[in-house]
């Protein structure tokens, strides 16, 4: 049998790699960069700083009328880049990696449903999924592109074309909103729609943290990939393994908030994650043949 060729590595990944090979029960947790590729823009640069205004506060959109508003106006032309947004290579090589029994389960930051369309089966969504809006009233659940229609049906003069779309759905839109219909809930009457996701300002669901706490503690290292984990609730995951004694490596572009908590930090973008699954499918491949053999 034909040995596969050799991957080609920088030496910073094939430390990865073999970091990767040492802790095959791996928790992944994921960021923004890991879907900039997919189309879907990020928040921070570098530095760790905002490229833009902050998002939305769960406090204010619960509170202010016209925040929600000016919220679901801008979402007509943002909620685009997700809706319309594809897994990229790097979210199918967690996949393989998952398929390889190399990786245990992602814990994802997004809120884009990337990781499940690109086959990943073990996926926590730390912050909620974008596709959804709940009532915060009653509970009730309806699909987000099924609100949107309404909203184009109640506002058939507003203009959604030309602005800059931003992360989560948002869009670079000001002009005047006190005009724009946001509908109530049709099952209680007023309640108000939210997108399924945790805003800033609001707390993840105790059981998906806990969740997410099972899959870190299962595991025997945990990668971070594409976050600066500036928010606490991604943070806390980084922290909570360094606590356990658990190896943590970082694939990521910049300064994060655990810079000091890495065994093994890569600067680069998430892509480098296809290079690295080549290299750890040809070491899977050699180890079977020699098994055979």
């Amino acid at each position: 049998m034909q040995q596969p060729s050799p991957v080609v590595l920088s030496p910073d990944l094939r430390t990865l790699a073999a970091f990767v090979a040492r802790h095959p029960r791996l928790a992944v947790l994921t960021g923004a960069g890991i879907s900039t590729a997919s189309g879907i823009p990020d928040y921070r640069d570098e530095r760790g700083d905002w490229k833009r205004s902050p998002p939305m506060q769960h406090q204010r959109f619960m509170t202010s009328h016209a925040a929600r508003q000016r919220y679901w106006a801008r979402a007509l032309v943002g909620f685009r880049a997700l809706s319309e947004a594809r897994p990229n290579e790097a979210h199918r090589a967690l996949a393989r990696l998952e398929a390889m029994d190399l990786v245990a389960g992602v814990i994802t930051q997004n809120v884009d449903g990337l990781h499940q369309a690109a086959g990943s089966r073990r996926v926590i969504d730390l912050h909620g999924r974008a596709d959804q809006v709940r009532c915060m009233s009653c509970g009730a659940r309806r699909m987000r592109h099924a609100l949107h229609a309404e909203l184009e049906r109640g506002n058939p003069h507003w203009a959604t074309t030309g602005a800059r779309v931003g992360p989560d759905g948002d869009a670079d839109l000001e002009r005047d909103f006190s005009g724009f219909r946001v509908p109530s809930c049709d099952r209680c009457g007023d309640g108000i729609w939210k997108p399924d996701v945790v805003f800033f300002g609001d707390s993840v669901p105790k059981a998906t943290v806990a969740a997410a706490h099972r899959l870190l503690d299962a595991s025997d290292a945990l990668l971070v990939v594409g976050s600066s984990l500036m928010v606490y609730s991604g943070f806390r995951f980084a922290r909570a393994a360094s606590r356990a004694g658990k190896p943590i490596a970082c694939l990521n572009l910049g300064r994060t908030r655990a810079d000091d908590l890495y065994a093994l930090k890569v600067e680069a973008p998430a892509d480098a994650l296809v290079a690295l699954c080549e290299a750890l499918e040809v070491g899977v491949s050699r180890g079977v043949s020699r098994r055979r053999a």
